[in-house]
Formats: structure tokens, C-alpha cells, sequence
């Protein structure tokens, strides 16, 4: 079965959207990278970029588009 780039964009957006929806019901955050920044959303929709200080600690803080 061979799909064409619209029908495989379509595909890859339920998918998304079906994960979004998993990982919100269960209570999970999701992580991504946008704009080279680290996201994390949590299940209300909350997002925080996540960065790494010189001695690795691990920061977030909240993110705005």
C-alpha cells in the first residue's frame, strides 16, 4: 500500500492527536521540541521549557509562544 504526502500528513496528525488525547486522559505530559526549545505540556495544557544548566541540573519554566 503506497500513500501520497497529504494522505501520510493526515495519518501522522490523528496519530498526534490520538497520543495528545492518551497521554491527557491518563494524566501524562508530553514532550516535544519546538523552535529547538524543549517542551514539556502536562495534561491541562500547561507548557514548560526545559533547560539544562552548566552542571546539568534540569530547570523548567513556563513557556510562552
Amino acid at each position: 500500500m503506497f500513500v501520497d504526502r497529504k494522505q501520510l500528513q493526515e495519518i501522522l496528525k490523528k496519530a498526534n492527536q490520538h497520543a495528545r488525547k492518551q497521554a491527557k486522559e491518563s494524566g501524562a505530559s508530553i514532550y516535544y521540541i519546538k523552535n529547538n526549545r524543549r517542551i514539556r505540556e502536562d495534561a491541562e495544557g500547561n507548557k514548560f521549557e526545559i533547560i539544562f544548566d552548566l552542571t546539568g541540573e534540569r530547570q523548567e519554566f513556563e513557556y510562552h509562544e
